[in-house]
């Protein structure tokens, strides 16, 4: 029950955000009433409810904004009492009220978690009410730089994830030209397991893959990171073309932390002399092919995710008829968006139509991934739940 002196009937008509709920764990009866007369005689606006052990306390603090704590308890003594009720305080401020005059004490008690020391019989009510209300506002200010300071580091850890994700082509020929895009989507700022990387093995023989592992957070994005790895240490080994792929599937089933977690990858292999293109897909949506004013999806065989059952993806040869085209690798937070808010799903005919509007020819090969994301989030009505990663790949005019 509320304390009858903690000037819970007073005020009443004032917004709830302008009064203070305020716990006092006391078991001296006339400490407690004493301290309702203090805060009643200021017209605090504090609601004060008592508790006279912490067993008791533990039952009310739930929905306080500070908690004044006497030492000396039936159930609990000094600052052993104080630790217990600061891991039960949750976002409540605590201030010990106390009897002891101890310098010392209070240095020790502020350490350890509370927002004040105070001694019974050194403060009035003004005094009393003033550092309650100075107690909560450092606790919300130090549970705001908390939080500050976590979202801080989630994005450092995030921005060291991406550059996992996302690395520099490692290529130096001038015969192709790639363009790397990658956009997250709009789940609580999670970074994903989306990746892609390039590596020239070879004056003529370039490597792509594009990948997804499923899920969002820091584990699923570490294993993207490792997979893209893998997979570059795998082709910078010249480790033969069919084993590529496999290997990588025993990373993902070696490292992944629940058997239900798969990945999607694209693999391109580009021979630049022949000017042809081999391509695997292991439940990943195709590769756009732009050439000769026509937009079409590679038919290369689907293959099986990697990490569901291990099966080797079968190579699709693409023979390019010129000097000038694209090949644009994405992953399938790009397809997923809705078209005109129905249930119908952009998917990989959609794209290959974004790519055949006249639009899309004034627009430049660099910028063509950022485009083709906007106009897809105007399609879905708003920004893509998934993220997003391309690879753009050129020879010639492009298109």
């Amino acid at each position: 029950m509320p304390y009858p002196h903690g000037g819970l009937a007073r005020h009443a008509n004032l917004p709830p955000g302008e009064r203070l709920r305020v716990l006092l764990v006391e078991d001296d009866e006339g400490d407690a009433f004493l301290v309702g007369e203090l805060l009643a005689e200021t017209n605090s606006m504090i609601d004060l409810l008592v508790a006279t052990s912490l067993r008791e306390a533990r039952q009310r603090i739930g929905d306080v904004d500070c908690v004044l704590l006497d030492l000396g308890l039936p159930d609990a003594q000094g600052l052993d009492g104080l630790r217990q009720l600061l891991e039960m305080s949750s976002g409540a401020a605590v201030c010990v009220l106390t009897g002891r005059t101890d310098e010392h004490l209070g240095v020790v008690a502020v350490a350890e978690g509370a927002q004040d020391y105070l001694v019974k019989g050194q403060v009035d009510g003004v005094l009393l009410t003033r550092a309650l209300r100075y107690a909560v506002e450092r606790k919300r200010a130090d549970e705001n730089a908390r939080r500050l300071r976590e979202v801080e580091l989630r994005q450092a850890e995030s921005a060291r994830l991406e550059r996992g994700l996302l690395p520099q082509p490692l290529m130096t020929t001038d015969q192709v030209a790639v363009h790397t895009f990658y956009r997250p989507g709009r789940h609580a700022a999670l970074i994903g397991g989306d990746f892609f990387d390039v590596v020239q093995t070879h004056p003529d023989r370039l490597d792509l893959i594009v990948g997804d592992v499923c899920g969002h957070g820091v584990d699923e994005a570490a294993l993207g990171v490792e997979l893209r790895v893998a997979w570059r240490a795998l082709v910078l080994a010249r480790v033969p073309d069919d084993e590529v792929l496999p290997a990588l599937e025993q990373v993902l089933m070696s490292e992944r932390r629940l058997q239900e977690i798969f990945a999607t990858v694209a693999t391109v292999r580009l021979d630049l002399d022949a000017n042809r293109a081999t391509v695997r897909l292991a439940g990943h949506p195709p590769p756009l092919l732009l050439s000769g004013g026509r937009v079409a999806p590679v038919p290369a065989p689907g293959g099986r995710l990697l990490g569901v059952r291990p099966r080797r993806p079968t190579a699709y040869d693409l023979e390019f008829d010129t000097d000038d085209w694209s090949l644009l690798m994405y992953t399938d937070g790009l397809i997923e968006g809705r078209v005109d808010a129905g249930d119908e799903r952009l998917d990989v005919p959609g794209l290959s139509g974004l790519l055949g509007e006249p639009a899309s020819r004034s627009v430049s090969l660099p910028e063509l991934p950022a485009w083709l994301v906007g106009r897809a989030e105007q399609l879905n009505g708003g920004p893509l739940a998934d993220d997003v990663a391309m690879l753009l790949v050129s020879r010639g005019g492009g298109r």
